[in-house]
């Protein structure tokens, strides 16, 4: 099964690869139509700063995405508790020992990230290491280890990367109405074409980030449920994972900004939102994650 799992999250990294360049050339030719009335240059240079983004990613992501979440790498002597956990298992998931990083925040949370077991890290905040007893952070890490040894790492680390260019892209052409790009597009030509096209390019400017969102929800759902269960085998405790989650419910927010393109990395949604903003969950519902593992 583990096998069948990672050779469906690599076909999975293809597939996703082809859907946020999709929405990259989508919202780049809006950018261009609106800035330069040329949306094929438009498309050209999205591609691009879409390529650059992917290929960072890829060679850099440990680096890139633990800076943006401002977390500080550790040794075994400053946090030997964490650190020899966190050897326990991924010995235990047969995977190279990841990096270790803490983020100094008093919520609950963990993530993991890297393109492949070889360059991946963890990080826990110092909130969970101040709550979390012995087997609830085993609990974690062995969740965490999971997203590892399940290649999850890499499609949400690309998943990261193309949302965030999107993102930047979107931010781009919407300024740019400001500025009257829209305007002058009108005035410069009425016809109807103009207009269409106009309207194309305003409403790739909504919908693609939104998409990029979607799509980045329903990798990160479901993921969570598989390393839940991944954690259970590590440590042949579902008590711990568990007792883990029902801590991580009850947590606050993360006090420190977590950029929107990172959030579905997270063991727990970070941002804890609430009402209409809940349809847009980063996480399955905890309870509805704990209700599966009283099943196993």
């Amino acid at each position: 099964m583990l096998f069948d799992q990672i050779t469906s999250n690599k076909r999975r990294t293809i597939v996703l690869l082809i859907v946020f360049f999709g929405l990259l050339g989508m919202i780049g030719a809006a950018v261009g139509y609106l800035m330069f009335n040329n949306y094929l240059g438009g498309l050209v240079i999205a591609l691009v700063i879409g390529f650059i983004y992917a290929f960072s990613m890829i060679f850099q992501s440990t680096n890139v995405i633990m800076s943006m979440n401002n977390a500080k790498k550790v040794n075994v002597e400053e946090a030997p508790d964490l650190y020899h956990v966190v050897e326990d298992m991924a010995m235990v998931g047969q995977i190279p020992m990841p990096g270790v990083f803490i983020i100094d925040d008093p919520a609950l949370n963990a993530f993991a990230t890297g393109s492949k077991p070889e360059n991946a890290a963890v990080a826990v905040t110092t909130g969970l290491l101040a709550v979390m007893n012995r087997e609830e952070l085993e609990a974690v890490m062995g969740h965490e280890v999971s997203h590892i040894r399940n290649y999850d790492i890499r499609i949400s680390t690309i998943a990261v990367a193309l949302a965030s260019a999107i993102s930047m892209l979107s931010s781009m052409g919407s300024r740019m109405l400001f500025y009257g790009g829209g305007r002058r597009r009108s005035n410069k030509n009425n016809g109807g074409t103009q207009i269409i096209v106009l309207l194309f390019a305003l409403v790739a400017l909504v919908l693609a980030p939104l998409a990029a969102t979607l799509v980045q929800l329903a990798i990160s759902r479901q993921r969570e449920f598989l390393a839940d269960a991944s954690s259970v085998e590590l440590t042949r405790n579902p008590q711990g994972m568990i007792n883990a989650l029902q801590k991580l419910d009850q947590s606050a927010p993360m006090s420190q900004p977590v950029d929107s393109a990172s959030a579905a990395l997270y063991i727990n949604d970070p941002k804890k939102k609430n009402g209409i903003k809940s349809l847009f969950y980063t996480h399955p519902p905890i309870s509805e994650r704990i209700a599966r593992l009283q099943k196993m």
